[in-house]
């Protein structure tokens, strides 16, 4: 029997946000009593809780989320232990772990400390290595449990999205994967007009 593991934020009225950003707002506006159904009105950026950065997001790209085949979305993941890294860097065993095509998980752990400031300012960033490491092994989407794989002039998603590599942010939960080899996730965006699109990414053990 597949396990289905759920690796996102719940979208609700006041989820932390980044400095940079607009607040989430969600709120009721039809009710029962009154209207005859209920309703609620959802405002918000992209880039808030769980979300999927596309190229478009840093690069000089017509490409939206919109225009991504399904596939893209969906494929064998595999977790990366990086926990205790404020530099993450490069191991020699990554090498027989990542496969190409594959959606990596880097866990830091970080996701404890979202709500905080600190969680969007002083987080754990990817080393260069790393990243032109996916590169090279042609996967198809990095995921993290942290608002950026870098910090500005973000160097570290125009490497990745030089080679159409997406980057899901905001990931939670992904301890939950430790000790599991192989792994499938899905995460969908919305068919959207944008640069990113909030996600709801499941593991299926």
């Amino acid at each position: 029997m597949a396990k289905y593991i759920d690796l996102s934020y719940t979208i609700e009225n006041g989820l932390p946000t980044h400095p940079y950003d607009d607040e989430l707002k969600l709120y009721q506006n039809r009710f029962l009593d009154k209207h005859k159904y209920n309703d609620s009105r959802l405002e918000t950026g992209m880039h808030v809780g769980t979300h999927i950065d596309a190229v478009s997001h840093l690069m000089d790209s017509n490409v939206l989320i919109k225009d991504y085949p399904i596939d893209k979305f969906i494929g064998n993941g595999c977790l990366l232990d990086v926990r205790e890294q404020n530099i993450i860097t490069m191991q020699e065993e990554y090498i027989d772990i990542v496969e190409e095509n594959d959606i990596v998980l880097l866990y830091t752990g970080f996701d404890k400390q979202f709500g905080s400031k600190e969680y969007f300012t002083n987080h754990p960033i990817v080393e260069k290595q790393l990243a032109q490491f996916f590169v090279n092994k042609r996967i198809k989407m990095v995921g993290i449990d942290l608002p950026s794989p870098d910090k500005y002039p973000f160097e570290i998603h125009k490497i990745l999205f030089e080679k159409d590599i997406l980057i899901i942010e905001n990931m939670k939960n992904l301890g939950s994967l430790l000790n599991i080899d192989r792994f499938e996730i899905i995460a969908l965006p919305l068919k959207i007009k944008a640069e990113a699109s909030p996600v709801r990414v499941v593991a299926k053990v």
